[in-house]
């Protein structure tokens, strides 16, 4: 039985330095000699595609290297649970998570690595007034217990990133850097990133992103205008940016991805349609003429009245005439009989929209097709307002046009007014500034993922906690099922500083300590609740599990010279003394790669509890003491359990080391466990 210790890369989130190296000798075994890498070789193995000139493009920066290096650093840390602030335990599927992002997104590199379909951010926006903190390249689990104020630390500050450090723009490259690196990890294969911004540092997030994700994966810069600040003195610069990019815009090509939203208006015909047909049932004409009667007692202005050339009725839906040409032109040329004259009607100037007389055949029996009263003109289309799926063109010059959807574009108006009014009335007070708008979130979230799958959407710079209350609403709205995950810093708040002082008694008036990470629980337990009000029929996800970052359970050797007979008794027992059963569980979720809400089973074998997570795929005993004659009933017990939950992979059987009365017992156990086919078998 090997234990598992703080230098094993089990007890660490993955070594991506170690990964790359393996993936180099696969591919170039001859570049390396002795272990080592002889970058010549593997230069002259690529070819012409290694840049050698000193001066070339690129964004470079004071400590570039060391943010590279600290993204590729393996996190020692762990996510404790905290269930006292969780929402729905035991069923929710969503994650709020308390620490420093880049720690948290090493941690959950094994367990979501290419399972992120979303990532919005809205990271610091480096206006000299923001909070930017400073990495410590040694050691990122202290810095960041210092930096939030549960530790004691020496001269090291809170502070802002303000220009009269010297250091404006490298600060903020430092910071962001690493953190989107390690974060394009976690995106699946058609999965996008939205990082809002604004024009302090819009220029250097957009090289940093086209080299963390490519160039050739640029999706779009989107402008939300948010309004006009009259008190501004010489321009209102009332807008933000969005950066978009895929992780592989060429898969989103190859699968044939249409990202579409549905067009103001369209939804409310659809609606008016469906009441008629229900009320006159299969009354076609008497359908038709009251959805005309619809349209004419729109006000002027009304986003539906645009789509009033619908205002044709059939047994598919709601429909109007369009033209038969190929998009574009340069379309085929066939003969199409008219029914009454027999002879073929006049080809449209660009050619006929379907591919193949074959084609045009099969629309024509569909009846899409309508003829006009001779040969002399071309035959109409139906085109509809909502299309099934047997009215989709195998058009090869391009999609039919549908007025129930259409594509986004990259200019967009929300007024900023509308996120602060409802966060003064979710919160009573203005605890943030300028909180973003879960609607056009949400919006967002609609328009790039799938009500069926379980997407996760994850937010790592979480703030006021308005990506959370985006995916719960946009559930309620479309029946999806989608997930968060959010990561915020717990920023001390302090009640002295008057940006921070409405917050500050916000936490107090809660009973909750002053930080950030608070308000963020708040905004979903809040949020959460107004769904429920809004939409009372809902039965989706609206709860959260909590962690918090901290140093590892897995106790390392750290002596202490003023004491070392005391190091030496603590050290006997791998675990820290004052963590839980539960802390230690959910670290070896993290480190095995597991989902943190994956579902967990309890069972007292032999008098111990053993615990069964992911269906068996990890069985951890963490009983305290194990005597000799106990092993066997145990390991029998453990192996009977196992055939029975009866997981789909290899199972990992974990115990606690200092557990076992002596040897004899631990091998004992293992061999057992072995000559079952447990052979993974591992202590802490």
């Amino acid at each position: 039985m090997k234990p598992l210790t703080a230098l094993d890369p089990e007890t660490k989130s993955p070594d991506i330095v170690a990964e790359n190296i393996d993936h180099l000798k696969t591919l170039f075994p001859e570049a390396f000699a002795e272990g080592k890498l002889d970058f010549d070789i593997l230069k002259q193995l690529l070819g012409g595609s290694v840049e050698d000139r000193e001066e070339k493009y690129a964004l470079n920066w004071h400590g570039k290297r060391r943010a590279r290096q600290i993204a590729l650093t393996p996190s020692t840390g762990t996510l404790r649970p905290s269930l006292e602030d969780s929402v729905d335990w035991e069923s929710t599927r969503n994650l709020m998570i308390e620490g420093d992002n880049l720690e948290v997104l090493k941690l959950l590199q094994k367990s979501y690595a290419n399972k992120v379909k979303l990532i919005y951010i809205d990271p610091p926006y480096n206006t000299g007034k923001d909070f930017v903190y400073p990495d410590d390249f040694q050691d990122n689990i202290k810095n960041y217990l210092q930096l939030t104020g549960q530790v004691d630390a020496k001269g090291q500050k809170l502070s802002t990133n303000t220009e009269a450090s010297g250091r404006f723009h490298t600060h903020w490259l430092n910071m962001i850097y690493p953190r989107l690196k390690v974060a394009r990890n976690l995106l699946t294969e058609d999965g996008v990133i939205f990082v809002s911004i604004d024009d302090n540092e819009i220029d250097d997030l957009r090289l940093c992103c086209a080299e963390v994700f490519g160039e050739e994966n640029f999706i779009a810069q989107l402008i939300w205008e948010k309004g006009r600040k009259n008190d501004a003195k010489l321009f209102s610069t009332g807008h933000d940016y969005m950066l978009v990019y895929a992780k592989s815009k060429a898969f989103l090509t190859e699968q044939k991805v249409r990202w579409r939203e549905a067009k103001p208006g369209a939804a409310e015909i659809q609606e008016e349609y469906l009441r008629l047909k229900s009320s006159h049932g299969g009354d076609i004409a008497a359908i038709q003429r009251e959805l005309r009667e619809f349209y004419s007692k729109l006000p002027k202005g009304h986003p539906s009245k645009k789509h009033s050339r619908y205002s044709n009725v059939d047994e598919r839906g709601v429909w109007r005439d369009d033209n038969m040409s190929w998009p574009g032109g340069g379309g085929p040329s066939y003969d199409v009989e008219h029914p009454r004259t027999g002879k073929p009607c006049k080809v449209p100037e660009g050619g006929w929209r379907y591919s193949t007389k074959e084609k045009m055949q099969e629309m024509i029996d569909a009846g899409r097709v309508l003829f006009r009263e001779d040969h002399t003109e071309p035959p109409i289309r139906k085109t509809y307002l909502v299309r099934g799926e047997e009215d989709v063109d195998d058009v090869e010059g391009g999609d039919e046009e549908d007025v129930g959807i259409q594509v986004a574009g990259s200019y967009f108006y929300r007024s900023a007014l509308q996120a602060s009014n409802l966060m003064l009335d979710l919160f009573g007070a203005k605890v943030f500034d300028s909180p973003k708008d879960h609607e056009v979130l949400a919006r967002w979230i609609s328009y790039l993922s799938s009500t069926a799958k379980n997407d996760i959407v994850m937010d790592f710079f979480a703030g006021s906690g308005t990506t959370g209350h985006a995916v719960m609403a946009q559930n309620a709205t479309d029946g999806g099922t989608r997930r968060f995950i959010l990561v915020q810093l717990p920023e001390p708040l302090s009640p002295d500083d008057k940006d921070q002082k409405l917050a500050a008694k916000f936490c107090d008036q809660i009973g909750k300590p002053r930080n950030i990470a608070e308000l963020t629980k708040e905004r979903l337990r809040r949020s959460a609740q107004k769904i429920k009000e809004v939409a009372p029929l809902f039965a989706g996800d609206l709860g959260f599990r909590v962690f918090k970052l901290a140093s590892s359970n897995i106790r390392a050797w750290e002596p202490n010279r003023d004491d070392l007979p005391k190091t030496l008794e603590e050290s006997i027992d791998h675990l820290k003394t004052d963590r839980t059963e539960q802390d230690i569980l959910f670290e070896l979720l993290l480190k095995l790669g597991l989902d943190l809400t994956v579902p967990m089973e309890h069972k007292t074998i032999a008098g111990k509890v053993v615990n069964s997570i992911g269906a068996g795929t990890l069985l951890a005993c963490m009983a305290e003491k194990l005597a000799t004659p106990e092993v066997e009933p145990l390991a029998l017990g453990i192996v009977a359990w196992h055939k029975t939950l009866s997981p789909a992979g290899d199972t990992t059987i974990v115990f606690r080391d200092s557990a076992f009365a002596d040897d004899v017992a631990k091998t004992n156990l293992t061999a057992i466990l072995q000559q079952h086919g447990l052979e993974n078998v591992r202590s802490l």
